[in-house]
C-alpha cells in the first residue's frame, strides 16, 4: 500500500505530457501550398525536440480537412489530462465577413466558434492557440478563454493579406536569442515578442506598409494587446508556458525521484518568471520577500538534484 501511495504521489508531481497540433490549411495556389507545408514540417521538427512526452500531430495538405480536424481534436479530448499542456498552431489563410472568422481548409472551412467549442472539451488546464493566418485577429473573441493563451498574427479580421508571422514564430523556436531570460526554454511570450519584432523588421526592410500587427490575449479578454505587460494584465500566462524545452540527456535517464525534482525545479522557475514579470505592479518589499522565498526553495531543490 505504501508503494502504491508513493507512486500516486510521484504521478501527481511529475510533469504532464505536452500535446501539439499543427494544421496547415488550404494554400489556394501551388506556391502557398508548398510554403504552408514547409512551415508545418519545420514546426513539427522543432516541437519534437521537447522529447518523448511531446505528442506532435501535424495535419497538412489534403489531410487537413474539416473532418480530420474534428476527429483529431475529439480524440485528444478523450486522451489529454488536466495536468497536460496543449497547443494548437494554425498556418494558412483565414477569412472574416465582419462577424465570423473561418480557417480555410480543403473542402468546408471551419469557424473560430467551432474550433473554440472543440478546444473547450480538451481538459488541459494550460492551453495555447497560435493563429498565424490572415484575418486571424477576427478569431480572438471566440477563442479567448480563462487559462488559454491566444496569439493572432493580425490585430483584426480586416487585415486580409497573407501573413509572414508564421515564418518568424518558427524562427523563434530555433534562434537562441529568442530565449531572452537564458533559462533554456522559449516561452510563448518570448516567441510572440520575437516573431512580432521580426515581422515589423521585415516590412521595414522591404519598405512596405505593414499589413499585419500581431496581438495576444492570455487573461480571458476578447480584446488582445500588442504590448503585453503587467500594467495591462497580459503576458503572465504566456511567460510561464514553455513552447520549446529541449529534453536534456540527464533528464532522459533520470529516476522517478530525480524527475520529480526536475519538475519541481521547472515549476519554481516558472513562478520566478511570473513574479519578475509582475514586479512593476507590486510593492518592492513584497516582491523581494516572494523572490527570496522562491530562490531559496530553488536552491534547495537544485542541491537535491545535484546530490
Amino acid at each position: 500500500m505504501k508503494v502504491l501511495c508513493l507512486l500516486f504521489a510521484l504521478a501527481s508531481v511529475l510533469p504532464g505530457a505536452n500535446y501539439y497540433v499543427t494544421i496547415a490549411g488550404l494554400g489556394g495556389s501551388p506556391d502557398y501550398d508548398t510554403q504552408f507545408a514547409k512551415w508545418a514540417s519545420e514546426l513539427e521538427h522543432e516541437l519534437k525536440a521537447n522529447g518523448p512526452e511531446a505528442q506532435v500531430i501535424t495535419l497538412s495538405g489534403n489531410a487537413a480537412t474539416r473532418q480530420k480536424v474534428q476527429e483529431t481534436l475529439a480524440n485528444l479530448a478523450a486522451e489529454v489530462k488536466p495536468g497536460d499542456a496543449f497547443a494548437l498552431f494554425l498556418i494558412g489563410h483565414g477569412s472574416y465577413d465582419g462577424t465570423d472568422y473561418k480557417f480555410n481548409l480543403p473542402g468546408p472551412d471551419i469557424s473560430a466558434s467551432e474550433l473554440a467549442a472543440m478546444l473547450n472539451r480538451i481538459p488541459a488546464r494550460r492551453q495555447l492557440v497560435v493563429n498565424m493566418t490572415s484575418c486571424s485577429g477576427g478569431s480572438l473573441a471566440a477563442l479567448a478563454k480563462k487559462d488559454r493563451i491566444v496569439i493572432a498574427a493580425t490585430k483584426s479580421g480586416t487585415e486580409k493579406n497573407a501573413t509572414v508571422f508564421a515564418r518568424y514564430w518558427i524562427d523563434a523556436l530555433k534562434d537562441p536569442s529568442a530565449d531572452t531570460d537564458k533559462n533554456g526554454t522559449v516561452s510563448a511570450l518570448e516567441a510572440y515578442l520575437y516573431a512580432q519584432r521580426k515581422t515589423a523588421a521585415y516590412f521595414e526592410s522591404e519598405k512596405l506598409l505593414a499589413t499585419e500587427h500581431s496581438i495576444i490575449s492570455d487573461n480571458g479578454s476578447a480584446n488582445g494587446v500588442r504590448d503585453p505587460k503587467p500594467e495591462n494584465g497580459a503576458g503572465i500566462l504566456a511567460a510561464a508556458f514553455p513552447v520549446i524545452r529541449p529534453e536534456s540527456e540527464s533528464a532522459k535517464s533520470a529516476s522517478p525521484e530525480k524527475q520529480r525534482l526536475l519538475a519541481k525545479k521547472e515549476d519554481l522557475e516558472a513562478k520566478i518568471d511570473r513574479l519578475k514579470y509582475q514586479k512593476a505592479a507590486m510593492p518592492e518589499d513584497e516582491y523581494k520577500q516572494q523572490l527570496t522565498a522562491l530562490l531559496l526553495e530553488l536552491a534547495r531543490t537544485q542541491a537535491e538534484i545535484d546530490r
